[in-house]
């Protein structure tokens, strides 16, 4: 099964991808029989999942992981088996047996992990939103670059066959001119809204809370922040930077774009009144060059509507997890019975007989049904992780790069600097000048 597996990678599975990004960059990694040594910074629930599909992967090895709560620590030895853990995430840069860390903590720690492990000679697969803020992302830029190390960004959508299809028909020129883009998230729980569970034993026995805090402003100890971390501005930027950077990503491939040039924002505090700083609902409309893009994120309802939908002249393309619906817009003659309703009755009816139509503005034929809604089939390919590990035993570039990971989660940043400072904001990407 693994051969088989690994045989469909290099046979094609991750081909469109890899032609889009680019030719490979020499990083001197491992060859395709030895083994990639993994450690692990951050061991919280995102982590839980990255470990979980890290470990398909054959030839993959975990080695070390690091966290600031026993019990995260006490989990992973029982998910990996035989791993060292340790609270220091240094420790993990300073083994000789890891080959590349997967980052999984919160936001306001990621530049300086980053940082260090290429500085270390690690490569690095780090979740999204790459930054904390606006300012962080030229430096880990330039950073990846003078390293000669791989640097993929987690958001996981961006390679998906889905995805690739998406962009495929965007490409081809089905739906016309797109000029709008909806995108949305719906929540409706406390699961959702981030309002996990305290572990009992949480305490400042269990937790090094003054490493929790790191770069971040002092404050006592408090289990809650530790769990729900993505509450507060000192250590996330909420839902912009958590949930939008996803379809920001999706957004700028799809696109072919490489970032907004404006952004307006409007939400507030509705539901999750628990102490949290940021948003619970959040909409914002980026302004791109040719079109706009409405992104919003509801956590206080459970709403049926389309993840995603991209409005052209000729159609529309609805995006949902697992599936492409295409709606062929009807083709219509340019004939104007509104239009024309103040017209004298004498040019009225030379202007409709003219093109086809009765006297009285009725199709001399009926015009053809509209197009049946056409549900496109997408096949799964390989996965983001398979795709990390792809690009270093193959000495590929990154699928999802410092500069994507940079122009994404900088989209979220101008999206907070919208709502917080409750203005327009714009942005010059070139320049990284905010105004």
């Amino acid at each position: 099964m693994a051969h088989t597996r690994r045989a469909f990678l290099r046979a094609g599975g991750a081909s469109v991808i890899y032609q889009l990004v680019g030719a490979p960059a020499s990083r001197g990694t491992a060859s395709a029989n030895d083994q990639i040594g993994l450690g692990y910074i951050g061991a919280g629930i995102r982590a839980t999942q990255l470990m979980e599909e890290f470990q398909r992967i054959p030839g993959v090895r975990p080695i070390i992981v690091a966290d600031l709560y026993d019990g995260y620590l006490e989990r992973a030895k029982h998910q990996l088996g035989e791993v060292k853990t340790t609270k220091a995430y240094e420790a993990v840069l300073d083994d000789k047996e890891v080959d590349a860390v997967i980052i999984a903590t919160p936001d306001h720690w990621h530049r300086k992990m980053v940082l260090d492990a290429l500085a270390a000679g690690k490569h690095v697969y780090i979740e999204k939103p790459m930054t904390w803020s606006i300012e962080e992302g030229p430096e880990l830029i330039d950073a990846v670059a003078r390293s000669g190390k791989l640097l993929q960004v987690g958001s996981q959508g961006k390679t998906s066959a889905l995805t690739a299809k998406a962009r495929e028909i965007v490409q081809s020129g089905r739906l016309g001119k797109v000029t709008m883009i909806r995108m949305a998230n719906h929540r409706n729980s406390p699961e959702g809204a981030w309002v996990y569970p305290v572990p009992p034993d949480a305490s400042p026995q269990t937790i090094d809370w003054e490493r929790v805090l790191g770069p971040a402003p002092k404050r006592p100890f408090d289990a809650k922040v530790f769990f729900r971390w993505r509450c507060w501005w000192e250590y996330s930027g909420g839902v912009a930077t958590d949930l939008f950077v996803h379809l920001l990503t999706w957004l700028h491939f799809v696109m072919d774009v490489k970032a907004p040039r404006a952004a307006v924002s409007q939400g507030g505090l509705y539901r999750w009144l628990d102490g949290r700083t940021v948003p619970d609902v959040m909409e914002t409309v980026y302004e791109y060059d040719g079109f706009l893009a409405d992104m919003y994120v509801h956590l206080a309802s459970g709403a049926p509507t389309p993840k995603l939908l991209i409005c052209g002249t000729e159609g529309t393309l609805e995006v949902e997890e697992n599936r492409l619906v295409l709606y062929a817009h009807p083709g219509r003659p340019d004939v104007q019975v509104y239009g024309t309703l103040a017209w004298p009755k004498r040019l009225r009816e030379q202007y409709f007989l003219e093109r086809g139509y009765t006297a009285e503005g009725r199709p001399a034929s009926a015009h053809p049904p509209a197009p049946e809604p056409e549900t496109i089939p997408v096949e799964r390919g390989p996965s983001h992780y398979e795709l990390f590990v792809l690009s270093l035993r193959e000495n590929r570039p990154s699928v999802e790069s410092a500069e994507e990971g940079h122009y994404a989660a900088a989209a979220g940043h101008l999206a907070n600097l919208a709502y917080r400072e409750r203005r327009r904001v714009e942005w010059d990407p070139e320049t990284g000048k905010v105004s």
